[in-house]
Parts: C-alpha cells; structure tokens; sequence
C-alpha cells in the first residue's frame, strides 16, 4: 500500500523519542552496521548525526532529500536534537521547515520536467498512484485549501510535491501551502518537545511498544481518512 513507508517513518519517530539523545554516534553506526533490517540502518545511520557536530547540516540535508525522494523523516532526527537541546527548538524547526520545502520544489520540478522518467518510478516506489488522484481531485475542488490539506495530511509528502509539479499547480500557493503545512508539522513537534519533553520521555522509554503502536493506530486512521475524502 503506498503508506507503507510513511507507516515506518511513525514507527522510526517513535524510536527516536526512546533514543537517548546523548548515545555517542559511534554507537549508532556500530547498530547500523549490525542490524540487516534496511529501514533500521537507516535509521541508525540518520540518528548518529545528532551526536557529531554536523547535525544542522545532516537535519537540512535529510529534510531536503525526504521531501523528494528519501523514505526516512527529518522528524527522526529533530527530535533526537530538540531532547539533546531543548533551547534551540525553534532554530531547528525553522531549519526543518525551509529545507523541507526547498526539497519539495525539487520536487515539484521533477514532476514537471521529470516526470516519466524520474518523477513517476519514485511515486511507483511508494505506491502513491492513488494519492495522486486524490490531490488532483482536493486541487480542483478546493484550489489552494485542497493544497493545503494535501501537505498536511500524512501522506508521502514526496508523493505529493512530484504530484503537483506534473499537474502544474500555481507554483506560489504550491510553496505556501508546503511552507505552512510543514511548519505547523515541524514546529509542533519541536515546541512540544520543548515544552513536555523533560516529563515525556522518561514515560516514552518505559512505555516504547504502546507509545509506537499509537503512533501506528493515529497514522493507519489518518490514511483510512484520506481515502474517504
């Protein structure tokens, strides 16, 4: 189905919020390396940066590759960040937030130019041929708020940007809708690690398999919502 990968990424979320912040990065690529789960290396391999002092850069980098074409969230590593340095949640949403959406019209350019050839193997990967009809359908039902929904919503979010180059939405309310819709997403989740995080993860280490099993449940019923709209 083509939540899947996104499916992993809320499962991967939740392990970074049971990850201890202050694990040194060699320990995460010694896991990396020892783990044959592909999805797990590269979570490991993603968290390690959070300890070396290229974690902006790794957190601009992955923010920028996932909006296009890489399968792990940037919330991976923002939230490893926001719990190792609380104080700097909104540098590092604000961080998350540009590159995202310059990733996103990467993207888009892909589904504009590229589409045969690059953009459409990439929305195959992820099984997101569905979707693409549902945001072809919010965009001419509701112009810019069906936009607005489309980047929101837990879908593949490089699904959607490669969507929107190929049927060339107006390419201003494609970059506000995207800059709105990953920074309430990116924001909300740095401020509230900011604000509860210090109570939440002791809570999250004793009550990992629940906390991840939720997260699973709020992303299969936002799925099953999408298709229903």
């Amino acid at each position: 189905m083509f939540f899947c990968c996104d499916l992993c990424g809320f499962v991967l979320v939740s392990c970074a919020m049971k990850h201890e912040s202050t694990t040194p990065a060699t320990d995460d690529l010694s896991q990396a390396r020892a783990t044959r789960n592909p999805l797990r290396k590269l979570y490991y391999w993603t968290l390690h940066w959070a300890a070396t002092p290229y974690a902006l850069p790794a957190l601009a980098l992955l923010s920028f590759a996932e909006s296009s074409f890489f399968p792990v969230p940037p919330d991976v590593l923002l939230i490893a960040l926001c719990f190792s340095t609380p104080s700097r949640w909104f540098k590092l949403a604000l961080w998350c937030t540009v590159a995202s959406v310059a990733g996103g019209m990467l993207g888009y350019f892909i589904g504009w130019g590229l589409w045969e050839t690059v953009g459409q193997p990439i929305v195959r990967m992820y099984n997101g041929e569905s979707v693409v009809e549902a945001v072809r359908t919010w965009y001419e039902n509701y112009g810019f708020f069906g936009v607005l929904v489309a980047a929101v919503t837990p879908i593949p979010y490089k699904v959607f940007t490669i969507a929107s180059g190929m049927m060339s939405f107006d390419l201003l309310q494609f970059v506000l809708a995207s800059t709105i819709g990953r920074g309430m997403r990116f924001f909300l989740v740095a401020g509230l690690i900011r604000l509860f995080g210090a109570k939440i993860k002791p809570f999250m280490e004793r009550h990992f398999e629940l906390t991840a099993s939720l997260l699973v449940v709020l992303a299969i019923l936002g799925f099953v919502a999408i298709k229903y709209l």
